[in-house]
């Protein structure tokens, strides 16, 4: 009688999986992103500081491998993103104090692929872009 027992609890054991309900299939890019720290860039009109633009991004690696080798580097990433939004502008042409999410977006894949190398990197998302200005209030300076 016990060896019947055990083995029903083998088989359902080894069911379970089976029977469980399958209806959630797991995201293919889980355990491949890696949130990165928030991004603090300035936002200039000529010589003239306008405001911050905090920053907070996600880099997707190409395999969970990849993203370990990404958590491993955020330090290298970070001191080229901060190096990049430091030499150019991340304000749009025709206003300075909005963020041109497209063209910062694609600058720090860049960056973070040319940290990392080939075939780590698959892409980068903005999650956020939160923009406080120098003086609160003030007018900007004319362009």
């Amino acid at each position: 009688m016990r060896i019947s027992a055990l083995i029903v609890s083998v088989v359902l054991f080894a069911a379970a999986p089976a029977l469980a309900d399958d209806t959630k299939k797991p995201d293919a890019a889980v355990g491949t992103s890696v949130e990165m720290p928030y991004l603090i860039a300035p936002l200039t009109s000529g010589e003239n500081l306008l405001a911050y633009a905090y920053i907070s991004c996600k880099i997707i690696g190409t395999s969970p491998s990849a993203a370990i080798d990404i958590r491993d580097k955020v330090p290298f990433i970070q001191d080229a993103f901060v190096r990049d939004v430091n030499a150019t502008s991340v304000g749009t042409p025709d206003d300075p104090q909005a963020v041109d999410a497209t063209g910062t977006a694609a600058r720090l894949l860049a960056d973070t692929r040319k940290v990392m190398g080939p075939g780590k990197v698959a892409d980068i998302k903005l999650i956020q872009i939160q923009i406080s200005p120098v003086q609160p209030g003030a007018a900007p300076p004319p362009s």
